[in-house]
C-alpha cells in the first residue's frame, strides 16, 4: 500500500519486530527516511509478498513430493527459507508503520540532519563526503551513513566549520571539521 505525502507519520502498531542482525528493535521508534527509501522498502515487501512467497510455496510442494519429510533437507531447507521470508515481511510491515517521510523542503544547509551531504576533514587532511540517511537505507560503501552510526551521530547538528570528536564502535576517536553541508538530494 503506498504512502503519499512528504511528512506523513503512520501510526504505530505497538508491536515489536523480530530482531535482525545489526538492526535495532524499532518498537514505536520514528524512523526518518526518504521518498526513494520508502518506495525501495515497499518494493522489497510488495516483491515478497507476491513472488518470493509463491517461489517459496513451490519450493515445499516439490520437497513434499521427495517422500517421507523427517529426512527431506530440501523440505527443512525450504520450510527454514519460507521462514525467512515471513520474518522479513513482518520485519518490514511493522517498519513502515513508524516512518516519518523525509521532506526535503524541510532540509536547511545550516547544520547537519537527516537528509544533508555533509563533506568532513579529518586530522590527515583527508576529506570525506557523507550522506545522512535513516537507518534502513544506510549503505556505507555508497557514503550512506546511518543516523543512528557513531560518525552519523557525531554530525547531526554541527554547522560549517564546527570540529567534532566521534569515539567509533573500535574504541579510536576520529576528529573530523564540517566543510560544507548540503542537500543529499
Amino acid at each position: 500500500m503506498p504512502i503519499t505525502g512528504l511528512s506523513h507519520t503512520i501510526a504505530s502498531s505497538g508491536q515489536s519486530p523480530p530482531r535482525e542482525k545489526g538492526r535495532q528493535n524499532l518498537n514505536n521508534k520514528e524512523l526518518v527516511i526518504t521518498p526513494e527509501g520508502l518506495k525501495a522498502l515497499e518494493d522489497e515487501l510488495e516483491q515478497l509478498k507476491t513472488v518470493k512467497r509463491r517461489e517459496v510455496a513451490e519450493k515445499i510442494k516439490i520437497a513434499r513430493g521427495f517422500g517421507d519429510l523427517s529426512e527431506n533437507s530440501e523440505y527443512d531447507e525450504a520450510k527454514n527459507e519460507q521462514g525467512l521470508v515471513e520474518s522479513r515481511i513482518i520485519f518490514l510491515e511493522k517498519t513502515l508503520k513508524n516512518v516519518r517521510i523525509l521532506d526535503h523542503s524541510e532540509l536547511t544547509n545550516d547544520q547537519v540532519m537527516v537528509g544533508s551531504k555533509v563533506k568532513v576533514r579529518d586530522e590527515d587532511g583527508d576529506e570525506d563526503e557523507y550522506c545522512i540517511v535513516g537507518s534502513t537505507e544506510a549503505d556505507p560503501a555508497e557514503g550512506k551513513i546511518s543516523d543512528e552510526s557513531a560518525v552519523g551521530k557525531g554530525l547531526l547538528g554541527k554547522r560549517v566549520g564546527d570540529v567534532t570528536e566521534i569515539t567509533v564502535p573500535s574504541g579510536a576517536v576520529i576528529r573530523y571539521e564540517v566543510l560544507d553541508i548540503s542537500s543529499a538530494r
